[in-house]
């Protein structure tokens, strides 16, 4: 299993978006990551991912 590169954590939180669709795609996205055992969403770039 791979760990999260946290530069790239960092970069994804700090995209340019209304807070509440940042906080709903990282949401989501972990969600889907812990759901599934994986280690990506599926949605690289995007936040939780």
């Amino acid at each position: 299993m791979m760990k999260p590169n946290v530069k790239e954590v960092v970069a994804n939180l700090k995209q340019s978006m209304p807070f509440r669709r940042k906080l709903w795609l990282f949401v989501k996205n972990v969600s889907i990551r812990i759901t599934k055992f994986q280690t990506c969403c599926g949605h690289p770039g995007e936040p939780g991912c």
